[in-house]
């Protein structure tokens, strides 16, 4: 995609949603941080109903510790894969507490580090929390960046790498963002908007849902 239809792209995906939020639900970067680790093959309506409960009773590494294993258990036993989830959780604390002094930390690697937290994850943390321009590649923004024809890539780290460059400096804290809601209600995986799509004749995509 030229430089000018990146511009354009973004452009108008702004003037649809200037300030895009993240549709997970949190109080504070611990909570993201659960949240977005619990959101991994789930969707955030889903991850929201449970954590509605458990961020009210255990918004901290050390209640969350204290609310124990099995307890977390019965918060998000209706989020998928909810046993290795909670395993995470627990462990995720127990080194924020011991190595961060119950901070999550506001760096890549650091973040890393915490259990069930990946590239992806911190790079959300990183960008929804503070702002830093990241750009997280989930099942979406790989899906609309390789159909548009924005920033092809055989993997999510090409992507991501591929990202960085093309999108212009003053989009990128929403960059991804953009994508995301892009991705989940417009370019669908399996019967994309084409027709109501705002980016559509920019777009690169040669099977496009006829109108």
């Amino acid at each position: 995609m030229k430089k000018a239809d990146v511009e354009a792209f973004f452009t108008r995906l702004r003037a649809g949603n200037p300030e895009p939020k993240s549709e997970l639900e949190w109080t504070n970067p611990f909570t993201l941080v659960v949240a977005v680790a619990l959101s991994a093959q789930a969707t955030d309506v889903g991850v929201n109903k449970a954590t509605k409960t458990l961020f009210a009773i255990a918004d901290t590494p050390q209640k969350m510790l204290d609310l124990g294993l099995d307890g977390l258990k019965e918060h998000i036993k209706t989020i998928g894969l909810y046993n290795t989830k909670a395993k995470n959780v627990i462990a995720l604390s127990e080194l924020l507490i011991n190595d961060f002094g119950g901070e999550v930390p506001r760096d890549r690697a650091a973040l890393e580090r915490l259990p069930g937290v990946g590239r992806k994850t911190a790079n959300v943390v990183l960008n929804v929390c503070w702002g830093e321009p990241t750009m997280a590649v989930d099942t979406h923004i790989f899906r609309v960046s390789n159909r548009t024809g924005l920033a092809p890539g055989t993997t999510p780290l090409a992507v991501e790498k591929k990202l960085l460059k093309v999108v212009p400096a003053e989009f990128m804290v929403h960059a991804h963002h953009w994508l995301i809601l892009h991705g989940r209600y417009v370019c669908k995986a399996r019967k994309p908007a084409c027709p109501v799509c705002v980016v559509g004749d920019l777009c690169r995509f040669k099977d496009k849902t006829p109108s």
